[in-house]
């Protein structure tokens, strides 16, 4: 694994430590980029996946992270309600430059730029909820509600 990765998921690590919960990323041998995978590789239900969508505002250009169950898709018209514009699809350049970590890694915290972030409500059904921690194989285990705390996202339904 090439060091700008590893130094992606310390950087989350790093960024968890600061909020004073127990949570730790682990470093997975396989992948971890979608939600199937990560299920796969972790032992849980894709469900329980908690993946970080970035989109952009289409009037205002500012990115949007959308934290959503494994198995939902982001119903665009839904979100256009809560937020007042529609959203775009963000590039891969557009998702490097706002969060500062490359789709497939996403994680829902420590980015560059301050980002308005929604949260699925199915994800607060669940436990513990597993979400990405930098790079394709590293993710870390935590609590929905300890989700909502450390984004300050709102919690919606995404479908």
């Amino acid at each position: 694994m090439s060091s700008n990765l590893k130094k992606s998921a310390q950087k989350v690590q790093t960024v968890l430590n600061e909020f004073g919960f127990e949570l730790n990323v682990v470093e997975l041998s396989d992948s971890t980029r979608t939600a199937q995978e990560a299920a796969n590789t972790i032992g849980c239900t894709v469900s329980q996946i908690a993946k970080s969508l970035i989109f952009k505002g289409k009037s205002s250009q500012k990115p949007i992270l959308i934290i959503a169950s494994g198995t939902n898709r982001v119903n665009e018209k839904v979100i256009k309600e809560h937020i007042g514009e529609k959203l775009q699809k963000a590039d891969a350049d557009f998702v490097l430059e706002h969060t500062g970590f490359a789709i497939g890694g996403i994680p829902p915290i420590g980015h560059k730029d301050s980002i308005i972030t929604l949260i699925d409500e199915d994800l607060m059904q669940y436990d513990e909820i597993w979400a990405a921690a930098g790079t394709p194989n590293a993710v870390f285990k935590l609590t929905p509600k300890i989700l909502v705390e450390i984004t300050k996202g709102d919690v919606i339904s995404i479908k």
